[in-house]
């Protein structure tokens, strides 16, 4: 054994060196070359990523295919990243082309006008153009077949100059781009289309044009080139350069990768020993970890599997009892209510009786509805989906009759109660939800009753550095060391005979905790067994201003009428759409003129229609164009108009996925009231407008 490995370490150490050598990357550029890249790091790429498989738009949102692969390649060997300015109408970049605007095209045709201010590089293929007609029209083969009809190809393509050029007696006319010239064929606009094979066939099957068939191949090739600005002559050598140094086999590699495969016997393939010898190299290595490795991740995977049943185990036996004290907690009062309504109907039944019954079985009811309140809200808390609803909450209020309520329940089991109130006159009233802090303090003070059998409960307030301060200490049983940690947890406690013994679900805690998680607070406690429990809860709050008329308004610059804002929502559910266009107009201190489109497309149209939009609401999946694209395509038409992201998807790469589309903020869903006023103040100043 110590001889195989002396053996294979001078080995590993020669095939690393070799392959050390073997892939250092080759300097092309002169230094004055490499510094002209690094000073004029500006130079601008355009793609126009809608022509698959030569540039399109992937399920990833990625631009991928032939060209790009081929650009990444350029880039890798000159050791330089372009700028890339993608463009969603190809007149717009021809005509940024002709101004000088744009350093360098990918997949771009040579004509005599076009070779005045471009000089063309890098023939990767060719094939021919192709005819499309509808399948009812199944006599015309040739272009001069279409005598006094139309065909139409794509706006300032190369193709619609080099047909004119040569059938001067054809009705020519162009289009949009390739998808809207195929859209109007199929309607019966066009009589034909010209253009690329392999772009008629992907767009008639991808968009279902079921009307439409490639009738004959055409003689006038198509030859995509790359073109770079033909006054710019360093760039030009640069790129001249970089195409030289590219082999045949990588030319090769790049078409066999998106338009077809070619099998070779292996020891033909171009680069067959550096991936042999890399292979070899990595079953070595391997082999030599996995003695050390495997016995050790097969050790801790049996762990964390016996962990794992374990826990699953114990949890499936929590959630039976929890389910079984679910049963036991609603039969109970059904009991009640339903035995002594019976009885209500006895003839013999005293004054006193009926009173008595009466009062079991509304106590019966309450208990009933508190158990199916539990149950409930636990289960809401769980789906994550609650939001906050903030008020303006007077503390002294609620802590009076918090206190009231509860002094009652606890001299009915002899507990002295009291309440220690140190928040100041000028705290008392704050923004907060009322309903959940109320719900929270409400839980941890029944918890202090339910496991106290004497001595008193203190309940004490303050405010302390933006936070509400709340201790809820008792004399109750407290809790073992042991089980401190899984107090707040759903189906826990303390005892296993703790809910028959006290009653009740035994969900409080938990119910207490996942509000104050939901309002960005913490709570936390102490307990020692048989001497109590204290319950700390800090909670965040907003401070309300009370509003003194004698002094200027400080809310809002002028009593007048502000300022109308448009807003675009694009939004294809009514539901969501009604929401944020309530919330949107319930924001005080803005005038608001709301639109809406139903889809990405629409959203698009409507933008390249009206120059007055100032703001955007754009769900990301919709259907006919989702929010990524149609963004792009807006951010084209007006760079400058904010575009809000509003999606249920709120991962990170969803996030990511938005910015790189061009969204200036994101919003997730279900909307906060709060963000939405966030983003309007900053995107839309409120300005006012005075009245004359």
């Amino acid at each position: 054994m110590c001889n195989r490995k002396t053996f294979l370490l001078p080995l590993l150490c020669f095939l690393y060196i070799v392959l050390s050598f073997s892939c250092v990357k080759k300097k092309i550029l002169t230094d004055t070359e490499a510094n002209w890249l690094k000073q004029n790091d500006s130079i601008i790429v355009a793609l126009c990523p809608y022509y698959p498989p030569y540039q399109f738009i992937d399920d990833n949102n990625s631009i991928e295919g032939i060209f790009i692969e081929y650009l990444s390649l350029i880039e890798d060997k000159i050791d330089h990243k372009f700028k890339r300015k993608y463009y969603s109408e190809w007149p717009k970049l021809m005509e940024d082309a002709r101004s000088n605007k744009i350093d360098i095209i990918i997949e771009i045709e040579s004509t005599p006008s076009r070779d005045t201010y471009l000089n063309f590089y890098s023939r990767l293929f060719e094939s021919n153009h192709v005819i499309v007609t509808r399948k009812d029209a199944t006599h015309n083969k040739q272009i001069t077949d279409f005598n006094k009809q139309q065909i139409v190809v794509p706006k300032d393509f190369a193709i619609l100059e080099l047909l004119e050029k040569k059938y001067p007696n054809i009705i020519f006319t162009d289009n949009k781009n390739d998808l809207v010239c195929l859209q109007n064929l199929n309607s019966g606009k066009y009589d034909a289309y010209i253009g690329p094979k392999s772009i008629a066939n992907y767009l008639i099957n991808a968009k279902k044009l079921n009307n439409l068939q490639i009738s004959s191949e055409t003689d006038i090739p198509y030859k995509p080139l790359i073109a770079v600005d033909k006054k710019n002559k360093v760039l030009n050598d640069i790129i001249k350069k970089a195409i030289l140094t590219i082999s045949d086999s990588e030319n090769q590699n790049i078409l066999e990768n998106w338009l077809y495969t070619e099998t070779k016997p292996f020891y033909k393939r171009a680069g067959f020993l550096i991936p042999s010898v890399l292979f070899v190299l990595s079953v070595l290595v391997t082999i030599l970890s996995m003695n050390f490795y495997l016995g050790y991740v097969v050790k801790q995977k049996t762990k964390s599997l016996k962990i794992a049943k374990e826990e699953a185990e114990k949890d499936n036996e929590l959630k039976s009892a929890f389910i079984q004290n679910i049963s036991h907690e609603i039969r109970t009062p059904m009991n009640g209510i339903i035995g002594f309504s019976k009885f209500l109907n006895e003839e013999k039944m005293n004054a006193l009786e009926k009173i008595k019954y009466s009062e079991i079985i509304s106590k019966s009811s309450k208990q009933l509805m508190n158990t199916m309140n539990d149950i409930l809200e636990i289960s809401e808390l769980q789906t994550k989906l609650v939001i906050l609803n903030p008020e303006k909450t007077d503390l002294h209020e609620l802590f009076d009759t918090i206190f009231s309520i509860y002094e009652t329940k606890a001299k009915e089991k002899g507990i002295v109660i009291l309440l220690n109130n140190s928040i100041a006159d000028h705290h008392r009233f704050i923004y907060i939800d009322k309903s959940k802090l109320n719900k929270i303090i409400q839980r941890l003070v029944e918890n202090a009753i339910k496991y106290t059998k004497r001595g008193a409960i203190l309940i004490s307030c303050a405010i302390h550095k933006g936070s509400l301060m709340v201790t809820v200490r008792d004399s109750g049983i407290g809790i073992k060391p042991e089980d401190q940690e899984l107090i707040f947890k759903s189906f826990l406690q303390s005892e296993n005979q703790i809910s028959k013994k006290y009653g009740g679900l035994g969900v409080g805690l938990t119910i207490a905790k996942e509000n104050t998680k939901l309002m960005n607070g913490k709570l936390s406690f102490s307990s020692i067994p048989d001497k109590g429990s204290t319950f700390r809860l800090e909670i965040p709050f907003t401070a309300f201003i009370a509003k003194n008329y004698n002094d200027p308004p400080i809310l809002t610059l002028y009593t007048a009428k502000a300022k109308p804002y448009t807003i675009l929502i694009a939004e294809d559910g009514d539901v969501n759409f009604l929401v944020l266009k309530t919330i949107l107009l319930k924001t005080e201190d803005y005038n608001l003129i709301i639109h809406r489109a139903n889809n990405g497309k629409e959203a698009t149209l409507f933008c390249e229609d009206n120059n007055a939009v100032d703001l955007v609401f754009m769900d990301i999946k919709m259907p006919e164009m989702n929010g990524y694209d149609a963004t792009k395509r807006i951010k084209n038409i007006h760079p400058d108009l904010p575009v809000i992201a509003q999606t249920a998807y709120t991962n990170d790469k969803d996030i990511q996925n938005a910015f790189n589309a061009g969204c200036d903020d994101v919003v997730s869903k279900p909307i906060d009231p709060k963000a939405i006023k966030t983003i309007l103040h900053k995107y839309l100043p409120t300005h006012s407008v005075q009245n004359s």
